[in-house]
């Protein structure tokens, strides 16, 4: 199969992390960009890859970065003031590396903005610290520091990331549909102004992964479609949501921020252990966890009519995610044993037997009801597609490339997220690994399919409040 080539990278590439989703942006790497394989390296301290690595011309550097060694080592790999970094790692300090790259003058993208080792787990930082919030805040400030600099994308994978793109065509397929077609946007206050237009009240990021292994999830295992780590640590921060004009009261142990765009809440438990109801194509409703994400913030930002904590019109957002079922269950497992787990598994695509992942964004309140617009991939279609990866991390590694293609082609946008960028062309380039790109409608609302009546919180006079969503 011929793939083309999307864009050249001038200078050195640079990955930092070589897990599932390093492994699985790789072929990606290598049949859509023009670049000098001996200037590809790749920085990893494991060496369980390293043939894979070596097979290919790359050069593997051996070392974990810390707050110590992540300038000597990052430094000596430019010169010139080129090249790229695709950081892909965790316990990575993402705001340093982005000032790094700032004064060397070289492309950056992250999936996430990840602290230094200690923020996650026994930490004596307040929670209200622990959150995305301040960590987003502390970007964007950042990013006032570089106008026009060096482009820095952070957090775009498929989620934060493709979701943003998305939702853009999911805000004019639904215009459309509606009987109220519209010129796409050319603003942020015009998108704004869309989705405010169109009554709509919030936005799930909704995903069902329903992809199992032929054996049996192993007691004592952790046992996820990717990154174990990736998921604990962000499953055990605070759940963290965008906070919509149309809310009524906030949820219990729910709190606000006093700073910033406050566009958004958190909720004082972990989000791997609160359950919203959502609802996916083919599954229809389900639960999801409300596990923190930044495009729960950035979207609910972005679509802000107005400023501050009161304005115009902000919508509700926030990821309602429904991992494999062994990860459910390893969920279970780790919750009621009160400790993280020692063995941990990723399951790969030569032993997944079936499902695949739906991951789309889930718009509610309009005139339609609810709206599901997003990827529906198999993992039949994953393994026809490209080596290394699952349908799962096929939708984040194939975002990641198409970051990469976009800052190429916009090299001084300074510090973006996936909201600010343009969404035609990065799903142009995405569009071809993400299966089906479907919509689906739906009557049905969180205060439906009740098995019994108990005692809850709900409001019948408005059912997308998101007391009703939220599972107690």
């Amino acid at each position: 199969m011929t793939h083309k080539v999307h864009a050249r990278i001038d200078g050195p590439l640079v990955m930092i992390g070589f897990g599932s989703i390093g492994r699985g942006t790789l072929p990606l790497i290598e049949r859509h960009f023009d670049y000098d394989r001996e200037s590809f390296t790749v920085i990893e301290p494991s060496d369980e890859y390293a043939t894979l690595l070596s097979d290919r011309g790359i050069r593997h550097v051996q070392i974990g970065l810390t707050k110590e060694n992540y300038r000597s080592v990052l430094s000596s790999l430019f010169r010139d003031g080129r090249g790229m970094v695709v950081n892909l790692s965790v316990d990575v300090g993402s705001v340093d590396m982005m000032i790094l790259c700032q004064e060397l003058g070289v492309l950056y993208i992250d999936t996430v903005i990840e602290p230094w080792p200690g923020f996650y787990f026994g930490s004596s930082i307040p929670n209200a610290d622990r959150t995305n919030y301040p960590l987003r805040e502390e970007v964007r400030d950042l990013g006032k520091r570089y106008p026009g600099g060096p482009t820095s994308i952070t957090c775009c994978g498929a989620n934060p990331g493709m979701v943003s793109w998305l939702l853009k065509e999911a805000l004019l397929r639904l215009a459309n549909d509606t009987g109220h077609p519209v010129e796409v946007p050319k603003t942020r206050d015009g998108w704004a102004r869309l989705m405010q237009s169109l009554g709509v009240k919030g936005v799930h990021v909704a995903e069902r992964d329903t992809q199992v292994s032929a054996r049996p999830k192993p007691v004592g295992t952790f046992v996820n479609t990717w990154s174990v780590d990736g998921l604990l640590s962000e499953g055990y921060q605070p759940a963290e949501l965008g906070w919509g004009s149309h809310e009524k009261k906030l949820p219990p142990n729910g709190h606000g921020f006093d700073f910033g765009s406050r566009c958004a809440i958190w909720i004082d438990r972990p989000g791997a252990d609160t359950r919203v109801r959502s609802w996916c194509p083919g599954v229809g409703p389900q639960f999801g966890y409300v596990v923190t994400h930044n495009e729960a913030i950035s979207i609910s930002d972005y679509y802000t009519v107005g400023e501050g904590a009161r304005p115009e019109f902000r919508p509700t957002c926030h990821y309602a995610y429904h991992p494999c079922n062994d990860a459910i269950l390893s969920l279970h497992e780790i919750n009621g044993a009160g400790q993280l787990p020692i063995n941990k598994h990723i399951l790969t695509q030569e032993e997944i037997v079936s499902g695949g992942d739906d991951l789309g964004v889930f718009l509610y309140g309009h005139a339609k009801g609810g709206m599901w617009y997003g990827s529906r991939l198999s993992i039949d279609e994953a393994r026809r597609l490209a080596p290394y990866q699952n349908a799962t991390g096929m939708q984040v590694t194939s975002a990641v490339m198409a970051a990469m293609v976009w800052a190429v082609e916009n090299p001084r946008a300074g510090f973006v997220e996936a909201d600010e960028m343009d969404h035609v062309r990065c799903l142009e380039v995405q569009r071809p690994y993400l299966g089906r790109i479907e919509a689906h409608y739906t009557d049905w609302t969180p205060v439906a399919h009740r098995i019994n009546s108990f005692a809850e919180d709900v409001d019948h006079d408005d059912p997308w409040q998101f007391t009703n969503f939220l599972a107690v």
